[in-house]
């Protein structure tokens, strides 16, 4: 069984819809995780911000607009009386559970049911369509078998246990259509996987299964050697590691969500990466093998703040660092980016909640200076760090910028390296011109 998923804006019209049967209806077991329609998901988001501000009536008019949006959608999509009503009840119990929210207090628990929303819509839609066209497919809930545990991480046993008896309810059944990004955390509370999340929940899926292969397809052909919306001249890559896969996503790639490469990486599950509207595109296969000591792409991560712990007291001392760190674990903020030198330890956050009192408690060991709207550009490649001439090039297609850090060594896979976000689209510009 393979399993593919489908982004927003592959469902994210009547047309969309339509022609996604040409791309999943074959004589292949398949599970199909979609997304919300594109614009739901902020929609929701929009509803559910007015919620928390108590403005009801404006909230009451999002969801007006919302639903009349999607009786739109019904009436371009079914073509017969009998399932343009059945959509159409279906979608009046996800609207008048939105409507519920409008008079009652507002917490994270609603809001988390309110974004579940879009991708409920979405599956429902598909699968009808399906059905009124002839296809057989049956609706897979993911709030069924999706479940996170105390950690925030998937219950593996939990969900290869449940999808597995859900399957085993329709073994005549060969397309299964399910919800991306939507799940229950430990208490039975509908939650999710955070933007992006469908990707994750594909991978997951896949991993529990022991799919034959996992498909993400989107709006591109495939991962770039560099941001196409910034550099001309990028190509597609054929081939990654799932290192490197991993790399480019959490270091600025959009195309893939950071955390997807890691289910189906444990479970050595090939993942490809497909263009939607161009399904001809060999796109990029994500696997175990990889060409050795190539330099494969160029990624971004933008919003990063640089933080410099600057002390005598590092000098011969032991404990220091862990001390250090022991702030950031304390505020729940992940470190991208460490350097060191005998008196100072620089590092970089892109989540800045926190920030004032984690400077506030730095401050107790030393100066503490802050570098904010800075850019992490991170070139990626298998065992690039070992290679030979490959720092040569990457330093000297930066020579004419200021860098602010540099990380490397710590991946066999990624040289980082920060520089202000002035200086972003230049820096991928020469390592484009200079490495490839």
């Amino acid at each position: 069984m393979k399993v593919l998923k489908f982004g927003g804006t592959s469902v994210g019209s009547p047309e969309r819809m339509k022609a996604l049967p040409k791309l999943i209806v074959n004589d292949e077991p398949k599970i199909v995780v979609l997304s919300a329609m594109s614009g739901t998901t902020n929609n929701l988001v929009e509803i559910a911000s007015l919620l928390y501000a108590k403005k009801q009536k404006e909230a009451a008019m999002a969801i007006k607009n919302l639903e009349e949006k999607y009786a739109k959608v019904i009436d371009e999509l079914f073509s017969t009386q009998d399932y343009k009503k059945k959509a159409t009840t279906a979608l009046k119990e996800r609207f008048d559970q939105l409507k519920s929210f409008s008079a009652g207090e507002f917490s994270v628990k609603e809001e988390r049911v309110i974004l579940a929303q879009g991708e409920l819509m979405s599956t429902m839609l598909e699968n009808l369509y399906l059905n009124e066209t002839g296809v057989k497919s049956v609706l897979l809930p993911a709030l069924n078998f999706m479940r996170k545990d105390q950690r925030d991480e998937p219950d593996m046993y939990f969900i290869r246990e449940i999808l597995t008896r859900e399957l085993e309810k329709n073994p005549d059944c060969k397309l299964f259509i399910t919800q991306g990004y939507v799940c229950r955390n430990f208490k039975g509370e509908i939650d999710n996987l955070k933007r992006g999340g469908s990707d994750y929940s594909a991978s997951i899926i896949g991993a529990a299964i022991k799919a034959e292969e996992v498909q993400i397809w989107t709006d591109i052909d495939g991962f770039h050697n560099n941001d196409p919306r910034m550099v001309e001249k990028t190509h597609s890559i054929a081939h990654l590691s799932f290192d490197e896969a991993s790399e480019l996503a959490y270091f600025g790639a959009k195309i893939l969500h950071p955390n997807c490469v890691i289910p189906v990486q444990e479970a050595n599950i090939p993942l490809w990466i497909k263009n939607t509207m161009d399904p001809k595109a060999f796109g990029t296969l994500i696997s175990s093998s990889t060409d050795e000591g190539s330099i494969k792409a160029v990624a971004a991560k933008d919003n990063i703040t640089a933080i410099k712990v600057k002390s005598g007291r590092m000098i011969m001392a032991y404990g220091f660092l862990r001390q250090i760190f022991e702030i950031f674990e304390d505020y729940s903020t992940p470190i991208d980016m460490i350097t060191t030198s005998e008196v100072a330890v620089s590092l970089t956050i892109d989540d800045t909640t926190n920030l004032e009192k984690i400077v506030a408690e730095l401050k107790n060991f030393g100066t503490v200076e802050v570098d904010k709207d800075m850019t992490i550009i991170s070139i990626v490649g298998n065992k690039i760090s070992e290679s030979k001439g490959a720092t040569a090039k990457i330093l000297g297609a930066l020579s004419d910028m200021p860098i602010r850090m540099i990380s490397f060594g710590g991946s066999r896979y990624n040289v980082s390296l920060l520089v202000e976000s002035t200086y972003k689209k230049a820096a991928l510009e020469a390592l484009n011109s200079k490495l490839f």
